[in-house]
């Protein structure tokens, strides 16, 4: 099972539409363009396809403004993949969206019976999988995860995350087996004691939300400091613009469905 959960062989992608501009944002942020975004996240996939991943890449769901951010809609795991339930009301029908695609890909695909999560907030490491609580994640939510995954032999950790944190991932990301990058704030979690944790400088909290793919490190594009802290820990940086899915809170993480079934 060593370095599977950084080791990706296909992912799933959703082009932005014209209705991001209305996406889902915390505070009063500019709207983003559109065609700037798809321009961004044609970069994203083909970094992607340059870290040895096949990608398909789905169409636009303008219905949903946030449906972009394919990772909050499920889990996908070498067993299975799980539906996940998206907590943000406006986004509850991404979730019946995502099921044929996965069912593309997986012979098992099981859902989310009650509460809310995002995947947003799921970070699966080597030992277990951290499910950090917040506005989109219920306690609910995890157990119900945790109900399915246990049958899979994996073991869930349920985290406060701290106030003021959309996701988890907004402010942590996998770098190997036993590294985590992630803000100061986050880092004083009692989980995070197990792991061996590189701190995001000062001043560039938002490079938090890195996802190692393979050989590679993707880190949004502006954050000198991080990247240097990166490349001296002896890890190959590939800095990718998100302007665009910034404004409306979004990060590298959840612009894709990364993951290697076994079935």
């Amino acid at each position: 099972m060593t370095n599977q959960f950084y080791t990706f062989s296909r992912a799933l992608c959703r082009i932005p539409g014209d209705s991001v501009a209305q996406g889902l944002r915390a505070t009063g942020a500019q709207d983003p363009d559109p065609a700037l975004f798809r321009s961004e996240h044609t970069a994203y996939v083909e970094a992607l396809i340059d870290a040895g991943v096949s990608v398909e890449v789905l169409p636009p769901l303008e219905a949903f403004p946030d449906s972009v951010f394919i990772e909050d809609a499920a889990l996908c795991l070498p067993e299975g993949a799980v539906v996940l339930a998206p907590g943000a009301p406006t986004r509850a029908g991404e979730a019946d969206a995502i099921r044929a695609p996965l069912e593309n890909h997986y012979r098992t695909v099981a859902t989310i019976q009650q509460g809310t999560i995002d995947g947003g907030d799921i970070l699966v490491t080597d030992r277990e999988i951290l499910v950090g609580l917040s506005e989109r994640t219920t306690a609910e939510g995890v157990a119900s995860l945790r109900a399915i995954v246990e049958s899979w032999s994996y073991t869930v950790t349920m985290v406060d995350t701290p106030l003021g944190v959309l996701h988890f991932k907004t402010d942590c990301g996998l770098l190997d087996g036993e590294t985590i990058l992630a803000t100061h704030r986050l880092a004083e979690c009692e989980a995070f004691k197990k792991y061996h944790v590189l701190l995001v400088p000062r001043g560039e909290e938002a490079a938090a939300n890195a996802v190692r793919v393979n050989d590679v490190v993707f880190l949004s594009a502006g954050f000198p400091k991080t990247t240097d802290l990166l490349t001296a820990a002896g890890f190959k940086v590939v800095a990718l613009p998100t302007s665009q899915a910034a404004l409306v809170d979004g990060g590298l993480s959840c612009l894709s469905l990364r993951f290697s079934p076994n079935t």
